[in-house]
Formats: C-alpha cells, structure tokens, sequence
C-alpha cells in the first residue's frame, strides 16, 4: 500500500513571519535549500536523516533540528517507518529582539551552534509554539510568552556566544554582493554583475562565496527567489505573474524547483494558505 508524503503549512495569526509545519514523509528527499527563518524541528516518528553544515545527522524520535537562516540542507526519511515531525520558522526579525531580552548580548545575526540536539525543555516549548499555531489559538501573549521562553532556554543553553568572526575585507565584499542580489532578485541578475560590484573576477568571486556559504551564488540565488516566490504566494499574488516577476522561464521551472523545498507544488502552497 502506497502512502501518500503530507505537508501541512499554517501561519500564526497574530505574528508576522512565524510558520508550523506538520509533515508526514515516506518516499519524499528535499532538495538542498535554505530558509531565510530560524528552523527549529522536533523528530516524533521514523528517523529523520539530512546533511548540514557539512556532516551527516541522524535525527531519532525527541530529536531536535534547528537551522540557522540561511543554513543549508537536504533531508529524508532514514528508515522503511514513515517519518513524522514538527518545525517552526521564525523570522530573525521576531526571534532575535527576543533573544535580546532574555540576555544574549549580540542578537543580531545570531548563530545556533547545535544542529542536532536533546533537551526536553527546548522540545516541549518547539511542539508547545507548533501546537498553538497550528490550533489558532487566539492568545497571542500566550504565543509571544512561548517564544520568550524558547529564546530565554537557547540563551541560558548556550550561555557565551560564538565568538564573533573578525571582520575582513572578504566578509565586507560577500555582504555587500548579498545585498545587491537580495535588492535585485526580481531581475535577471548575472555573475558578471554581481561580480563587478564587488569587483573581482567571476571565478574568483565564486570560489570566496562558495567557500563562504558552501554553495554557488547560482545556488544561492534560486534559494532567495523560491523564498520570495512564498511570500508572494502567501499574499495572494498570482502564480502566473510570480513565476515570470522572479525569473522562472516557466510554471513548470518552477514547480520544479520550489516543490522540493515545500514538499508541494506553488499552486497547491497557496491554495492551502488561501482556504486555511
């Protein structure tokens, strides 16, 4: 008997930019992607197993996964058991004012040290967030209070930060060629023009960015138009001018390249945000 992969998005009524998902997979692999949220993941059934930040995890049932924005992996199931679990992104807009308050002395650009960890309190707020999302509970200080707590026990679990890398004049040149692809992804952006704003040759720029980031500006920038291909999705925007407005050739290019991510189709993502 076959099974069929389910994927189930919901928005939190009351704050911007924070998402659940429910998902059930047996014979689906994501692709490699980031998202440009914290991802914070709770393993409940089968065994979870992707690669990031270059090794191999394993997650079993209790498990936690979190992904820094712009953390980079695949996954799939690890084993022939259907693989169950819960994930909440949260935008670093929300997260980190929040992180902040509860005594981390640089929020900003805050990095999560563990990819793969266990620690029941972290678990019950994660799925506790996932709960009140997915229920629509109309008690937003009661969501906002869940998220404080989540942010206090990342702080208190992680104590002193990562020291903060020394700014170099290779770190000022990637950041400013990310901003010009994050001002520009609408456009049909080259590498010939990001490199020269940067200025350095293409090959060159490749090899600093990949050694960066740990993919190709290529890579790189599919991953920025498939996020904002969602959020045009999430507004109601129409699929046929989304997939030209962000530089698909096609319905099909993007179906694509935005179903492994999402686990579905752009056009079933939005009917499900439109009727939920």
């Amino acid at each position: 008997m076959k099974f069929e992969n389910q994927f189930q998005f919901v928005k939190s009524q009351h704050l911007d930019q924070v998402t659940a998902l429910q998902a059930t997979m047996h014979d689906f692999s994501y692709g490699k992607h980031a998202h440009e949220e914290y991802s914070f993941g709770v393993t409940q059934a089968g065994r979870q197993d992707f690669f990031s930040n270059g090794e191999f995890h394993k997650s079993h049932p209790g498990n936690i996964i979190v992904f820094n924005p712009g953390q980079f992996h695949d996954g799939h199931s690890g084993d022939d058991n259907a693989l169950q679990y819960r994930m909440i992104y949260i935008h670093p807009h929300q997260l980190e004012p929040m992180l902040g308050s509860a005594g981390v002395k640089q929020c900003q650009d805050y990095q999560i040290k563990d990819t793969l960890l266990d620690d029941p309190q972290l678990r019950h707020y994660i799925l506790n967030i996932a709960a009140h999302i997915e229920n629509n509970a109309n008690d937003k200080l009661q969501l906002e209070n869940l998220l404080y707590q989540m942010a206090e026990r990342i702080a208190r679990r992680h104590g002193d930060l990562l020291p903060a890398r020394q700014s170099n004049k290779n770190d000022t040149l990637l950041l400013k060629a990310q901003h010009y692809i994050h001002e520009n992804i609408g456009t049909d952006i080259t590498l010939d023009e990001i490199s020269s704003q940067v200025s350095l040759s293409k090959y060159h720029f490749i090899r600093m960015f990949r050694q960066q980031f740990g993919i190709t500006p290529h890579q790189y920038i599919l991953n920025c138009r498939i996020n904002r291909v969602r959020q045009a999705l999430e507004a109601g925007c129409v699929l046929e001018d989304i997939v030209f407005d962000f530089g698909f050739s096609d319905l099909s290019h993007l179906n694509r390249r935005f179903k492994p991510v999402f686990g579905m189709t752009p056009r079933q993502y939005q009917k499900h945000f439109l009727i939920s």
